[in-house]
């Protein structure tokens, strides 16, 4: 769907975004629920390699040649203060100047320019087009002057919107003056100085929930004279015209998402590039001013196919046959607010997707969805098939598994609120599988967000039970004992390195040092470190911002720490191949707690260290019989997090099953490694399809959460 823009005719159309989809969102995902220091430079963008991006000057130099066009400007784009006074001139023989201020682009009725400087004392956009004989000449020419009022100084990139007094962008695009300082070197910039970019750019309100916030996130799309895409080279990152400012807003450490696409990168999945910023967004006519800052954002690169983002191969509007209807193509799956076009899921409902929007090819031929739609129908019916595992015909002739393994290793990592659910991508070139990425939104992790027990240390994201679901992929990867432990040896290997305590806690070092100053400012606009709940999620409260880095640091330490235990995926790393002909047991699932967390879990700021209550003596049986005990891993108040260990007697198991009783109120809220069934004070949890099977003696665990004190009663263990 396309708007035209008011005053700038039928060729200068632009996208219209979408009608905010929040209201339902939001409402689907609370219904099962009732309740002056030394500058620092910022560090250089990252390619998804891991390299600096180089970027000429002269793409810049290119770009802002394009927006003057024939006209000369006597003052370049960039900010004023008190007044500015222009000159406008052509090269073209005998022509005269037309000119507007008002953001239409002249025409022969327009303004004439006499000679004389033109002085302006409000933020304004001029464009002017040379006229010969009544009819245009050349190439028209814009220039956008930005009256300001504020000198501070930032040791960070400062991005400065300016709306000309039309308010604060909606959800359709908004005409700006946009400009970009980048810090010199001294290590700081500040309004005053010349821009990096000044240019021409559209600019709407983004995201569901977090578009409700004050310090809201922003699309912004650098424009030309004919409000087409132009692309510019951003603070190192290769030249585009589309963008996104990212605010972190319930992510008080400022760093969670950057953490993330970093972590995502070195482990070989795609991540868009960012640069943290500053951002002033000027929203009335007057100067800019220091009230019109808005704190720290990230300027993050859009997901979208081109040489410089996502390099797929090209779809074209008759790419209609084989071999290059095969690719490439964009789709993520977006719960509840899926834009056309979606692909509909064909098979039961209690198995099928839902919101799955496809992001690219944009136009979409019937052709083109119908043959990605019948891909990902087969791929989704052999995941449900009963020899899903098969080495061969499989899921794995589908999909790159090294990506989606990874994926999982980082929605887990970080208890990523809206995995599977929400911004979570995925893409397919012509001659490659689905892969698994690239990474989005990541602000709801690491301890924030209160739903779906995304904010304990312990069990299962993938578990969630929120309803409809967009899809279980993961959950049905998850039955096949080779891809299990395909993830626990990749999480092995990973926390030797890359994910290790002490290479974690370098890279927050390394991300947060050079926001210290810029975070000074940005909590003195949104002073929000003690409130517990912002918008309808729940975050941790700490007095600095300081307090609030340390918090995420010590809930990943603790959430790393849990990963490697036997529950999850720490342990002996093999596992024997499946059986093609072998049936798919019943998907891992788990019951729903009686409300989300209200938050962040309390514990201390190291790993917490076993400390078992006294255990009860474990239930015996006879030979191939097994036993089961229980202890305590941790406490709180109001709950706690158990294991239980399910030993095989003097002859091999084929399945088990364990049972007890609690004592008082206490409920279990989740549970992993084993399926749970049974309500009330009674607790039955029988094996998973990778668990069942224990050689004489050999034993396995099982991980739950519970609310009320901690207890150990004593639970029996039965085999077929």
């Amino acid at each position: 769907m396309r708007v035209t823009l008011p005053g700038t005719g039928a060729a200068a159309t632009r996208r219209a975004t979408r009608v905010s989809a929040a209201a339902v969102l939001l409402a689907g995902l609370l219904l099962p629920y009732a309740s002056s220091a030394p500058a620092q430079a910022a560090p250089p963008p990252r390619t998804t390699s891991g390299a600096t991006a180089a970027v000429p000057a002269a793409s810049t130099a290119a770009a802002a040649d394009d927006l003057t066009g024939d006209i000369a400007f006597s003052v370049p784009s960039g900010t004023f203060q008190g007044q500015v006074s222009v000159s406008l001139s052509t090269a073209i023989a005998g022509a005269e100047i037309r000119y507007t201020t008002d953001g239409r682009p002249p025409t022969a009725t327009s303004a004439l320019y006499q000679g004389t400087p033109l002085r302006f004392t409000r933020t304004t956009e001029l464009r002017a087009q040379a006229f010969t004989g009544g009819s245009a000449s050349g190439k028209p020419g814009t220039a956008v002057y930005a009256a300001r009022d504020t000198t501070t100084a930032h040791d960070l990139p400062v991005v400065l919107i300016d709306s000309y007094g039309a308010g604060k962008p909606g959800r359709d695009y908004v005409d700006t003056a946009t400009m970009i300082f980048d810090p010199g070197g001294g290590g700081t910039t500040s309004l005053a100085a010349a821009p990096a970019v000044a240019t021409r750019a559209g600019v709407h309100l983004r995201g569901q929930s977090s578009a409700s916030y004050e310090k809201a996130p922003y699309r912004v799309e650098f424009w030309d004279n004919d409000n087409d895409d132009a692309d510019y080279p951003v603070l190192g990152m290769p030249a585009d015209s589309d963008w996104v400012l990212r605010g972190p807003y319930p992510d008080k450490s400022l760093i969670r998402e950057a953490l993330v696409f970093d972590l995502g990168k070195e482990m070989g999945l795609q991540a868009p590039r960012y640069r943290f910023v500053e951002l002033y967004l000027n929203t009335d006519s007057g100067p800019v001013r220091s009230d019109d800052y808005m704190g720290v954002y990230m300027l993050v690169e859009t997901i979208k196919n081109t040489k410089n983002r996502l390099d797929l191969k090209k779809l074209d509007e008759d790419d209609t046959t084989l071999p290059k209807i095969q690719g490439g193509y964009i789709w993520k799956f977006e719960w509840m607010a899926a834009e056309e076009p979606t692909l509909p899921c064909g098979g039961a409902s209690s198995t099928c997707w839902n919101y799955l929007e496809v992001v690219d090819p944009s136009p979409l031929q019937p052709q083109q969805k119908e043959w990605l739609r019948t891909y990902i129908q087969d791929f989704h019916n052999v995941l449900h098939s009963q020899n899903f595992a098969d080495p061969n015909t499989g899921y794995r002739a589908y999909i790159d598994v090294n990506s989606f393994v990874d994926q999982l290793i980082v929605y887990e990592l970080s208890r990523n609120m809206d995995a599977n659910y929400r911004s979570a991508y995925f893409y397919k070139d012509r001659d490659t599988k689905i892969f698994a990425g690239p990474l989005w939104d990541y602000d709801l992790t690491f301890g924030v967000g209160g739903f779906f027990q995304n904010d304990q240390t312990s069990g299962w994201q993938y578990q969630q039970t929120r309803q409809p679901v967009a899809n279980d992929w993961f959950t049905q990867l998850l039955r096949d004992p080779v891809f299990v432990d395909q993830v626990r040896a990749r999480w092995q290997t990973l926390r030797r390195g890359l994910l290790s305590d002490s290479a974690l806690q370098s890279r927050i070092d390394a991300l947060s040092r050079p926001l210290t100053n810029a975070a000074q400012r940005n909590f003195q606009r949104w002073p929000n470190l003690t409130t517990r709940t912002i918008g309808f999620f729940t975050t941790p409260t700490a007095s600095t911002w300081q307090g609030q880095v340390q918090y995420m640091r010590d809930w990943m330490l603790r959430r790393a720490a849990w990963l490697d235990t036997t529950a999850a995926w720490g342990g002996p790393t093999t596992s024997p191949s499946p059986s093609p002909s072998a049936s798919p047991s019943s998907s891992p699932s788990a019951s729903p707690s009686a409300s989300p967390s209200p938050s962040p879990s309390p514990s201390p700021s190291k790993s917490p260290s076993p400390s078992p209550s006294p255990s009860p003596s474990p239930s015996g049986g006879a030979p191939g019989a097994c036993s089961a005990t229980i202890r305590v891993v941790s406490s709180w108040p109001g709950g706690f997090q158990g294991e239980v260990t399910v030993r095989a007697g003097n002859s091999a198991v084929n399945g088990w099953t364990v049972s007890w009783s609690w004592p008082g109120s206490q409920a279990v809220t989740q549970v992993w490694g084993g399926t749970r069934s049974g309500s009330g004070s009674t607790v039955t949890v029988r094996n998973e399809s990778w668990n069942g099977s224990l050689a004489a003696t050999a034993s396995t665990t099982f991980g739950f959460l519970a609310n009320g004190s901690a207890e150990t009663p004593t639970a029996t263990c039965t085999s077929p």
